[in-house]
């Protein structure tokens, strides 16, 4: 029994080198397993002597280097795939047969969008809130008409700035126009817009020129602060919707307002709001939006469609396409424009004629084709809102709403009526709210405890997947005691993650590497691990390193949440499957690294979520807490996925490291 002690303790011995990471057979055998087995760890250790040492790894750190920034999946293979991932989720239009299905649907639309989106979360509390309107000084000696200012509140504490357009001599009933404005600083001042309003009042309309959120006198509202609120489990659209639907409220207020003639138009950003405003409330009559929208189909192949977050909001797409919301306005009126020559978006070309293809036929189901019109401006073409395009809108007006009366749909020239920005500038309280100061009240109180299951929660706020892979090395390589393969995991037919797993001659361990630069960028730190006996697993998840999505890359992300699924839970999911296939494949868990504030958050949510194939987790530079995106005033263009609906309402980093213990959870703010 001597040669069998001999070469037992040899093994033990050797062990606390590394060298007893072999497979969990072996590591379990026993004492006359190891004798009997000719191929056993130990009786080659025992065969081979002092020459059994390991030897040093010798790689440097320049080869290392030049590894990584070899290419595993080709350039734009991301975006390729973000493309069809997104397209193929958004909503076909509905078969209906019947005029009575088609307006049960709207019904169940409306509701869906209103309720799932619009006022989502802690926006269901702004839902109802009163109309509190404050008026100013008149602008007289006008010809025919005065503008009034005045600033309603839109919800509690941000007040809207408007300009009411009223005729001098007004008997009756008259119709009512909202008149919204896009990406332009100079809000309601914008020429085009004030020229719109004053031909409509010299016809006899009342006119509200509303201020938009992130324009004119609202211009520190930047648009993708607005995801803030979403991270706070608030709908950060809300502010959006509530802007036109109180505006509503203030023209229909109005004594004269005939409530069944309202009109609502604006071009690019104020196309998106019209068309959105409009189809989700019936009280609009009639709609006129400018080059301000497509299907959610046509912006993923054209990129300049991918709009701002208020057009791209979290789950839209799971209830509603933009086709949908066309045909919501079959039991009203629209007049579809676009340019020819856009410069900007919504080009005419691609964005109109799906448009139509879907609503014209629900018009046609309802009796009402004549209702829906589309018209393409030439002269300029570019993105505008000049004569061309306000007179088709001017015409129908007429048709619609003085139908069988005299009506000059020519524009009445009006330059020299315009208005300077100072002249019409409204008096706003110094404490007007924003973005960011209501998501920080919000943040206060959260996280806010709730019942069941923390993992099950999470995994639902994320929108978890557990992604079967299929892997393929497309290279392999040995050089200085290290195998480097190159390997594409595909997952779930989805996704491609570029992996580059790095195996020393006798490993300790494997260690599954994540960083916000890159891969390509973790030289030192790969070096290192393998210097100490790890296998190392270099990934790229979505988003990032050869995952980036070269061409408006955090507007996919977006459009990723619009189609009900979050870059974050992708992310996540996608770490979890490559440490799942890991430990399959060399049969231990691996250790997770996270490098950066982004997917530092990915790697620890994933390590809340696998438990068995994650053993432990390493921070560096991590966040300390999700409340820092909002201290920092971060916006989806910054931090696409941490903007995860609900995730800081329900967690916050501290809470997620809980999760992960009794399992070790490290954080480094300095990288070694």
């Amino acid at each position: 029994m001597k040669i069998h002690r001999l070469a037992l303790l040899l093994a033990i011995a050797l062990s606390s080198t590394g060298w007893a990471a072999a497979p969990a057979k072996t590591a379990n055998a026993t004492e006359c397993e190891l004798c009997r087995a000719p191929q056993s760890r130990a009786a080659l250790l025992l065969a081979q002597g002092a020459k059994a040492a390991p030897a040093k790894l010798v790689l440097d750190e320049k080869t290392v280097a030049a590894w990584l920034a070899k290419e595993v999946i080709v350039t734009d293979h991301a975006l390729g795939e973000v493309q069809m991932f997104t397209e193929s989720r958004v909503p076909q239009m509905p078969r209906v047969r019947t005029a009575d299905q088609w307006k049960e649907t709207a019904t169940r639309i409306r509701r869906d969008v209103l309720d799932q989106v619009v006022y989502r979360g802690g926006a269901a509390a702004w839902r109802d809130t009163p109309l509190k309107v404050e008026w100013f000084d008149t602008l007289g000696d006008l010809p025919g008409y005065r503008i009034r200012k005045l600033r309603f509140e839109a919800l509690p504490g941000l007040w809207i700035p408007a300009l009411l357009y009223e005729p001098l001599k007004l008997e009756g009933k008259a119709p009512v126009v909202l008149n919204v404005n896009g990406h332009d600083g100079k809000g309601k001042a914008a020429s085009y817009k004030q020229i719109r309003s004053i031909n409509l009042v010299k016809r006899g309309m009342v006119v509200l020129n509303v201020e938009w959120i992130g324009m004119g006198q609202l211009a520190g509202m930047g648009h993708y602060q607005m995801n803030q609120l979403d991270l706070c489990g608030t709908s950060g659209l809300a502010p959006f919707y509530l802007n036109m639907k109180k505006a509503l409220d203030v023209l229909l207020a109005h004594p004269n307002a005939d409530a069944q003639r309202v009109a609502v138009s604006g071009l690019s950003g104020g196309g998106w709001q019209t068309i959105f405003i409009s189809s989700l409330d019936e009280r609009v009559k009639l709609c006129n939006p400018v080059a301000g929208y497509s299907s959610f189909k046509t912006r993923a192949r054209h990129f300049a469609d991918l709009g701002d977050s208020e057009q791209t909001p979290n789950d839209l797409a799971v209830h509603a396409d933009y086709t949908h919301l066309t045909a919501m306005m079959a039991d009203r009126a629209a007049l579809l424009t676009y340019n020819a020559k856009d410069n900007c978006c919504f080009a005419s070309a691609h964005a109109l004629p799906p448009l139509m293809d879907a609503a014209g036929p629900i018009f046609t189901l309802l009796g009402r084709r004549d209702f829906l019109r589309s018209h393409i401006n030439h002269q300029p073409g570019s993105h505008n809102f000049e004569q061309d395009n306000r007179q088709q809108f001017y015409r129908m007006v007429g048709d619609v709403f003085f139908a069988g009366k005299k009506f000059d749909w020519q524009e009445i020239p009006s330059n020299d009526e315009v208005k300077k920005l100072e002249e019409l500038l409204v008096p706003l309280p110094e404490t007007n709210l924003a973005f960011n100061p209501i998501a920080l009240q919000i943040a206060k109180d959260l996280p806010r405890a709730a019942a069941g299951e923390p993992r099950a929660r999470l995994r639902q706020i994320v929108h978890a997947h557990d992604y079967k892979v299929a892997a393929r090395q497309v290279e392999r390589e040995e050089r200085d005691g290290v195998t480097r393969r190159n390997l594409q995991l595909t997952m779930n037919e989805d996704w491609t993650v570029p992996v580059i797993e790095f195996t020393p001659a006798q490993p300790k361990g494997t260690t599954l590497l994540v960083a916000d630069a890159g891969f390509k960028t973790q030289a030192a730190q790969v070096k290192r691990l393998l210097e100490s006996g790890q296998r190392v697993l270099a990934v790229d998840p979505f988003y990032f390193g050869q995952s980036t999505i070269r061409s408006h890359d955090f507007l996919f992300a977006m459009l990723v949440a619009a189609v009900g699924e979050r870059a974050l839970g992708i992310q996540a999911s996608q770490i979890c499957a490559v440490a799942r296939w890991s430990q399959k494949e060399h049969g231990v868990p691996v250790q997770l690294s996270g490098t950066g504030p982004r997917l530092g958050v990915a790697a620890l949510i994933a390590a809340v979520l696998e438990e068995k194939a994650i053993a432990g987790i390493e921070l560096r530079q991590p966040l300390a807490s999700l409340k820092e995106v909002l201290t920092n005033n971060w916006g989806a263009n910054n931090t696409p996925e941490l903007m995860c609906f609900g995730l800081l309402e329900a967690f916050d980093l501290p809470q997620l490291e809980a999760l992960v213990k009794p399992r070790p959870v490290v954080k480094l703010q300095e990288a070694k």
